[in-house]
């Protein structure tokens, strides 16, 4: 009888420091800042691996690296600032996309990785076990949906005398068009 009581006390005593061993609620080593209707910045959180890599997979199948260097490697992402000090655009067109942002303690070949992804595509949820990569590496997934927003503002191409000679590609300037000449002043 004092055994089913020691092991009934252990249980519970095992029971209640499982929950206490939970974390209330996973940080997140990254964070999503919507700019614009179809554009973000991806902002690392403080305590991150140094480098990084971007990439944006659709919902219709496209894949694109983010984070382009002359090199093809991962770039240094710096805590709380937008990688590559920039935001990045999402065609409208390609739907909602996943967004994988793998953060590494070493500079790693992007294009290997995104063969992996490639490889990866059919699968729900991709970890950073199911790649491989040299060094200690962390994946996390975010999602984003570009919105249409209003039509980019291009601006017209200033010909000699400052006349406005064309609207940088966007319409018929003269023509019924929204560009009006610019005349010089004449004081």
């Amino acid at each position: 009888m004092t055994r089913w009581t020691v092991l009934l006390a252990v249980l519970a005593l095992g029971g209640a420091a499982c929950d206490g061993a939970k974390s209330p609620d996973k940080s997140a080593r990254v964070q999503l800042k919507k700019t614009g209707a179809a554009t973000m910045e991806v902002i690392p959180s403080e305590g991150q691996l140094p480098y990084c890599l971007l990439y944006t997979m659709s919902e219709k199948g496209v894949i694109r690296q983010l984070t382009l260097t002359r090199e093809n490697r991962s770039i240094r992402c710096d805590a709380n600032k937008p990688v590559a000090n920039t935001s990045f655009r999402v065609p409208v067109q390609e739907g909602k996309v996943r967004v994988y942002v793998f953060f590494s303690d070493e500079r790693v070949q992007a294009g290997p990785v995104a063969q992996q992804l490639y490889d990866l595509r059919d699968k729900e949820r991709v970890t950073a076990m199911d790649m491989r990569l040299p060094g200690r590496v962390f994946v996390e997934t975010l999602e984003f949906t570009p919105e249409t927003g209003e039509p980019e503002m291009t601006g017209g191409v200033v010909g000699a005398g400052g006349v406005v000679t064309s609207d940088g590609g966007t319409g018929a300037v003269g023509g019924g068009g929204s560009m009006v000449p610019v005349e010089p002043n004449t004081d």
